[in-house]
């Protein structure tokens, strides 16, 4: 079995991330969502605290489970007295302002979480999926490293002040993509701009809702195509905001952290700054869609001689527009042959764009169709044809 790497065409593609654009944010990371492409990093690897941002973590959880058939949206969840909004902990944090005892259903909670950066309805679903917060952040751990976060470390569903609360924008970025990809029907929810909740137990509670009805991003109110994601806030920490934007059919994800802003509104005008850098000095360029017919991979032992590899996603590359088109190599690469039994959507190689000889984007090449294998003797009879230099 040899290494076969093909020329499959010359163009130009672009992912460096972008040095030039200036932000006070500590850390900010900008990516395209189709091309994973990097178009500003500055200290995106570098852990922070995330205040409620952490929260994308414990809904990536709770969605989960909504989609494994455990819960359903009209599920109902039990408030206990770590969730009363007369627990001290809530007094200065964001919450929806629930009572012990009550219930609210799972949709209630995702809302909450989502508008009102609930940290009583963190709580609340933590408690119902791992019976403590303490378990629960052992799942979202668990999930951080399912979904390739390697730094990122939970102290409590929440996102308020604790020592083992860090994550970067990296990984922010990552989880944003988890769940834009992994949960479709969930994910515009994220988009929701009001959410008025009916079934407050306590007058000082109805009062509270009454002015606590808007959502805490408020780029969903300035930037047309923005539709997520979430924010946060700590006075040590500053401001903090994971955000997605779909313009003209292209998806862009950032994330800034440790921006010292007078309020949300600073944030959000940030952010804006941010995702409109990425779509007036960048472009989309899509080179192979699903079911392209790539290149012929030797089958070893198939009753085909041969299997199309084509993508399971577009192969989509970010361009600097200031650049134009730059000549650069994208090669396929696989092991040939590939042994049958070949399925359809096997992965029998990868195709690869260089740039000066460095890798800038991959993707997964698979078989468009599936080989079966030879019987005892076809493979008798080209056992023989090889060693008589035949094939």
């Amino acid at each position: 079995m040899s290494k076969k790497i093909f020329i499959l065409l010359l163009a130009l593609i672009t992912t460096t991330a972008h040095a030039d654009f200036s932000t006070r944010a500590k850390s900010a990371f900008l990516i395209d969502y189709d091309s994973g492409a990097e178009i500003v990093a500055k200290n995106a690897d570098t852990l922070m605290p995330p205040s409620s941002m952490i929260k994308l973590m414990t809904l990536a959880v709770l969605f989960d489970e909504i989609k494994a058939g455990n819960l359903t949206m009209d599920d109902r969840l039990t408030v206990s007295e770590n969730a009363d909004y007369e627990n001290p902990l809530w007094y200065p944090a964001s919450k929806i302002c629930l009572v012990a005892g009550q219930t609210i259903s799972v949709r209630d909670a995702i809302l909450g979480l989502i508008v009102l950066s609930g940290g009583d309805a963190s709580v609340v679903v933590a408690e119902k999926l791992a019976g403590s917060e303490s378990a629960f952040t052992e799942m979202m751990q668990d999930k951080a490293r399912a979904i390739g976060m390697k730094q990122s470390t939970f102290g409590n569903a929440s996102g308020l002040p604790n020592p083992n609360n860090l994550m970067t924008s990296r990984e922010l970025a990552i989880l944003a993509q988890h769940l834009i990809s992994e949960h479709p029907d969930l994910y515009p929810l994220f988009a929701t701009k009001r959410f008025e909740f009916a079934e407050y137990q306590s007058d000082w509670c109805r009062e509270w809702g009454r002015t606590h009805t808007v959502n805490y991003n408020k780029l969903l109110f300035t930037m047309p195509g923005a539709d997520g994601l979430k924010t946060g806030h700590t006075d040590d920490g500053g401001y903090g905001m994971v955000a997605s934007a779909q313009i003209g059919g292209r998806r862009l994800i950032g994330v800034i952290n440790g921006f010292n802003g007078k309020n949300h509104d600073d944030l959000a005008a940030e952010m804006k700054k941010l995702l409109n850098y990425g779509y007036t000095t960048t472009a989309n360029n899509t080179f192979y869609e699903p079911g392209d017919k790539i290149i012929q991979v030797p089958v070893w032992y198939g009753r085909q001689k041969n299997v199309i590899a084509t993508v399971a996603a577009p192969f989509t590359v970010t361009v600097a527009k200031e650049r134009g088109l730059d000549g650069v190599r994208v090669l396929a690469r696989y092991n040939e042959p590939v042994a049958a039994p070949v399925r359809a959507g096997d992965e029998i190689g990868e195709i690869i764009a260089e740039q000066d000889g460095r890798v800038i984007a991959r993707a997964p090449l698979v078989a468009m169709d599936t080989v079966k294998k030879t019987q005892l003797f076809g493979r008798v009879i080209r056992n023989i044809m090889v060693m008589l230099g035949i094939e």
